[in-house]
């Protein structure tokens, strides 16, 4: 039902955490993937196991803050794979600063260059190619932002990646409503908290453990978790889907009065 056989998707910061999980689902949905990543090691180990699903996988050392980078990235992998039909904008920085009043100019501006600007950047030129491939009669494209939680609710100290984060829903809007009549979407997916090699927590630490009492799964999320909404969003099944926030977080924001789920009762 959700073969991507033939269609080709970039995934920025593909090569770890839910970037990589997001591309493993495609790989493993048939699709060719184009992974960006900025460290030659890690982009090499990401070929490597996607590779082993038969499609094709083509990675890129390229710095999404760079325009010049980025226009000449997307460039290269049309010419490397013939085609993109699908942009994952997944590339990103966390990080606390303490407060907002502490918080410097450079912080500020140095987080959204990757956040939001790197990830406007990225979705922009694979809108041109898609485009571009409209006015040569082969319509159609999926771009989606994945932005978290913090797009949707304050966190101390991270005010410039609660900005970045819910720059990327509206921007998304924007987008879909211009790009609709090119056969092409934009959609944002908010992940919740999610373990990974790159957020790796001790079972022990104060987060998992907020988590495990409070979302009614009971757990933190992986990478796994997020394979099967990349491939809805990059196939032909999410079609008629655009201009949307899909929020990927095992019930979290659901548990808005945070009902200990260690004390609820058992279902008979």
């Amino acid at each position: 039902m959700f073969n991507l056989g033939g269609k080709v998707v970039l995934v920025t910061g593909g090569n770890a955490g839910i970037g990589l999980g997001m591309a493993r689902g495609i790989a493993r949905a048939g699709g060719d993937v184009v992974i960006w990543g900025r460290r030659a090691d890690k982009n090499h180990e990401a070929v490597e196991s996607l590779s082993e699903f038969g499609g094709r996988v083509f990675a890129q050392q390229v710095d999404i803050s760079d325009e010049d980078q980025v226009v000449a990235g997307v460039a290269q992998a049309v010419q490397e794979m013939g085609r993109v039909d699908g942009v994952i904008a997944n590339a990103g920085m966390m990080r606390n600063d303490r407060s907002f009043l502490d918080m410097s100019t450079q912080q500020w501006h140095s987080l959204l260059a990757v956040n939001q600007h790197g990830s406007y950047l990225t979705v922009r030129e694979g809108a041109r190619h898609m485009k571009d491939r409209y006015d040569a009669g082969d319509p159609g494209g999926s771009l989606l932002f994945v932005a978290s939680l913090s797009a949707l609710t304050g966190s101390p100290g991270m005010q410039h990646y609660n900005a970045s984060k819910g720059a990327m829903v509206a921007m998304s809007r924007g987008i879909a409503v211009e790009a609709g009549r090119y056969g092409i979407r934009c959609n944002v997916v908010c992940p919740g908290h999610t373990v990974s090699e790159t957020v790796n927590l001790p079972a022990e630490h104060p987060v998992v453990e907020r988590v495990r009492r409070y979302n009614p799964m009971g757990r933190m999320g992986t990478p796994a978790d997020f394979e099967g909404i990349a491939v809805y969003f990059m196939s032909q099944w999410s079609s008629f889907h655009t201009g949307d926030v899909v929020i990927v977080e095992g019930g979290w924001m659901a548990n808005a009065g945070k009902s200990d789920i260690t004390e609820l009762p058992e279902w008979p």
